[in-house]
């Protein structure tokens, strides 16, 4: 999915619609009676319309998915709002199973939320469910199915149910000149038992899930058009890790990439980096120069990923030739080079929290535990109070990585490991394996809220639970 900043949304407003029929009646086109009939009419419809419906998708010539997606699409259609703004989206069930979207990365009421776990509805096979809400706040947000896959790997996040959702500062200076959204994902997925592929994982461990192809949005490497660039230009890429469990670590060769907003929000200290690497759910916005005329691939750092599909071609105008690919010097990744030193208020109250496995064994399936309970005995995970503000104390004593998110809430990373930050704002944060990781939020959204996993078989093996409000 490519887009400029002139680029309007394709789907028209509720008021964009009222202004053309008052419009329209002021010029003596339509009667009063015809007028009045044409409100009530647009005043009932939705802004937006999803439709989630099997779907073939061609990845490349001859690679042909049988998939879920959002209007036949993969991402789904483009949701660009402006801040602050009601609006209303209706979704239609062709399936055979009911499901549900969630707005991820959205302070949304809990019932809009798009979790059944917070008691939202779910959409019903073969009906048509609303959401309403205002949609706050501003920047990279996304759209995903929040089902339950559990052992069935076409469903879900395994599945192109996501698509982004864009929303709009009030006053937006687009200061870039181009831009291009890229979600990256991983297809053809089957059930494995690692420690028959390779050594490392342990001998009771249980089964965990590996692909066959990638892609970035709906085409392979090396297939599809390429994004089209002009030396001179600063360019925004808007990137997404969709996959449902698998880690990405991403490359515009012959590049660096300035990160500007982290999971859709501004960070404190922009940084020029080789490398961008996103956990799944999460999202980086960044700035590139485009200042070294050619033909390069943009795409995952590893060969495998890319023998897979992960990536796409970056062409400048009048370039030709081969595209180019060469690994970066440095790929680490650090939230806190983002952060600055500001001081930290203090919480009213410190949780600590502990992720552990309890292994499947060959050929069955892990199980996940937060503070020794898997759900649905996690219900009740956290009580709060609202306006107090709560520190997350959370050690992952797994050989995994957990992309850990807290719906409906934004927190504060302050300290990865023994490296303390501040101002790093996300919904999502990578625990990798055996760590510690500390974030703030305040409780300013009552309501249930699910702060789970998101890799989608973790999630579906227990790893969730439920912050609660009281009073």
């Amino acid at each position: 999915m490519t887009t400029s900043r002139v680029t309007s949304n394709a789907s028209s407003s509720w008021v964009d619609r009222r202004e053309f029929v008052v419009g329209a009646g002021a010029a003596g086109i339509a009667s009063g009676a015809v007028l009045a009939k044409a409100c009530a009419q647009m005043a009932s419809a939705p802004d937006y319309s999803l439709r989630i419906a099997p779907l073939r998708l061609e990845l490349a010539p001859g690679k042909v998915i049988d998939t879920f997606g959002y209007n036949g699409t993969v991402p789904g259609p483009l949701i660009r709002v402006r801040e602050g703004r009601q609006v209303s989206i209706d979704i239609r069930n062709d399936t055979d199973i009911d499901d549900i979207i969630h707005w991820h990365g959205l302070k949304v009421p809990a019932a809009s939320d798009g979790a059944m776990e917070e008691g939202s509805p779910m959409v019903e096979r073969g009906g048509t469910q609303r959401y309403t809400f205002a949609v706050q706040p501003a920047g990279t947000r996304w759209y995903h199915s929040h089902d339950v896959a559990g052992t069935d790997l076409t469903r879900s996040l395994y599945a192109g149910l996501y698509g982004f959702l864009i929303v709009e500062p009030p006053n937006d200076p687009g200061r870039y000149d181009q831009e291009v959204l890229l979600a990256g994902h991983h297809w053809e997925p089957r059930w494995v038992s690692m420690q028959d592929i390779r050594q490392g994982p342990p001998p009771d461990n249980g089964l965990e899930v590996l692909y066959a192809s990638a892609s970035f949005n709906d085409r392979m490497l090396g297939h599809g058009e390429p994004v089209r660039v002009r030396e001179g230009q600063r360019v925004l890429f808007r990137l997404l890790n969709a996959s449902a469990t698998q880690n990405m670590t991403l490359v515009l060769a012959g590049h660096r990439m300035t990160v500007v907003a982290l999971d859709g929000n501004p960070v404190p200290s922009r940084q020029s980096v080789e490398a961008v690497f996103l956990a799944p759910a999460e999202r980086a916005d960044v700035v590139v120069e485009m200042n070294r005329p050619g033909v390069w691939i943009f795409g995952g750092i590893r060969d495998e990923d890319r023998r897979m599909g992960l990536g796409t071609v970056v062409e400048y105008a009048n370039a030709r030739g081969e595209p180019q690919w060469a690994a970066p010097a440095n790929s680490a990744w650090d939230y806190t080079i983002f952060g600055d030193q500001r001081p930290v208020p203090a919480p009213d109250e410190r949780i600590e929290l502990l992720f552990e496995k309890v292994p499947g064994g060959r050929g069955g399936y892990n199980r996940w535990t937060l503070n020794g309970q898997s759900w649905p005995n996690t219900r009740q995970l956290i009580a709060t109070e609202p306006g107090r503000r709560y520190r997350l104390a959370m050690t992952n004593k797994s050989g995994d990585n957990h992309p850990v998110h807290l719906h409906r809430h934004t927190f504060e990373v302050t300290k990865v490991g023994d490296k303390a930050t501040a101002g790093v704002m996300k919904d999502t944060v990578n625990m990798t394996r055996f760590s510690t990781v500390e974030i703030d939020f305040v409780a300013d959204d009552p309501g249930p809220s699910l702060l789970h996993c998101h890799h989608q078989d973790h999630q579906d093996e227990g790893f969730m639970g439920v912050v609660t409000y009281l009073g």
